[in-house]
C-alpha cells in the first residue's frame, strides 16, 4: 500500500468517533437549508433578499434563546413568524401575501445535497438515526417529507416535548430517553456551533458540520469532529 494511503488511513482512524450507537441530527441549517425559504421570491425581494435571510435567521435564534431565558415559551412556528415580522419591518416590506408565502415555504425547505447520501450510508452501516430540533412536530414532519427523507429516521424529536428551546439540557435528554442509550453513545450533529458545544457539555459526542466556516465558540463543551459537510461523516463514526 502506498505510504500516503497508509498515512491518510491512519489519520482518519485518529479522527474516528468510536462507540457510537445513534446519530442525532439538528434540522435547520444542518439538514435543511433555511435560505431556501426565500429563494422562490427573489423577484419580490430584489436586493433585500440577502438581508432578509440574515435578519430572519438571526432573530429566529435570538428569540428562542431569550424566550428560554425568560421562561416564556412559544413554539417554533410562532417564533419563526415573529422573527420574520421583525425582518420585514426592518427592511420596510409590507406585503401580507408575501409574508404568508414565506412562512409556507419554511414548511418545505430544501435539504442540502450531501444529506440524503450521508444518511443512506449511515443507515446501511447500522446506525440508528434521529432528528432533534427546535421545530414543531408539524414543521418537522413537513420538512422531512418534502425533502424526500421520510423513512430515514427512527425518531423525529421536537423541543415541544421538553417545553423549552435548545440549548437547555432537557432538550438533549429527550434523545437519551427516546433512544434508550447513554449520552456518550450518541453522535450529535449540528451546523450551529452553540448547539454542538451545548450537546458536548451535556455529555454527547459531537460533530460540528461547520458549513459556514465559523470560528470556534468560547463555550463549555468541545466538538469531537469539525467537518465542512456531512459527506465524510459515515467514514468517521464507528460502533466499536
Amino acid at each position: 500500500m502506498p505510504r500516503n494511503t497508509v498515512k491518510n488511513a491512519a489519520a482518519m482512524m485518529d479522527r474516528t468517533l468510536h462507540g457510537i450507537g445513534a446519530c442525532v441530527f439538528d434540522a435547520y441549517g444542518t439538514l435543511f437549508d433555511v435560505n431556501s425559504a426565500t429563494s422562490p421570491f427573489l423577484g419580490d425581494l430584489g436586493d433585500k433578499a440577502e438581508a432578509l435571510n440574515r435578519i430572519w435567521r438571526e432573530k429566529q435564534l435570538q428569540y428562542t434563546w431569550l424566550r428560554a431565558a425568560q421562561g416564556k415559551h412559544a413554539d417554533f412556528w410562532q417564533v419563526t413568524g415573529d422573527a420574520l415580522d421583525f425582518a420585514l419591518d426592518v427592511l420596510d416590506i409590507s406585503d401580507p401575501g408575501l409574508r404568508r408565502r414565506l412562512m409556507d415555504a419554511y414548511l418545505t425547505l430544501h435539504a442540502y445535497p450531501d444529506v440524503s447520501p450521508a444518511l443512506g450510508r449511515l443507515k446501511e452501516a447500522g446506525f440508528r438515526l434521529a432528528v432533534l430540533s427546535n421545530g414543531t412536530p408539524k414543521m418537522l414532519a413537513s420538512a422531512v417529507s418534502s425533502a424526500g427523507l421520510a423513512g430515514k429516521f427512527g425518531a423525529v424529536l421536537s423541543v415541544e416535548e421538553a417545553g423549552v428551546f435548545k440549548p437547555h439540557p432537557r432538550v438533549y435528554q429527550l434523545a437519551v430517553d427516546r433512544l434508550g442509550i447513554a449520552s456518550g453513545s450518541i453522535a450529535f450533529i449540528s451546523s450551529n456551533g452553540w448547539d454542538v458545544y451545548a450537546a458536548s457539555a451535556f455529555g454527547m459526542r459531537t460533530v460540528w458540520c461547520n458549513r459556514a466556516g465559523h470560528k470556534p465558540e468560547r463555550l463549555p463543551g468541545k466538538p469531537g469532529l469539525v467537518l465542512p459537510s456531512l459527506t465524510e461523516l459515515p467514514e468517521l463514526l464507528s460502533t466499536g
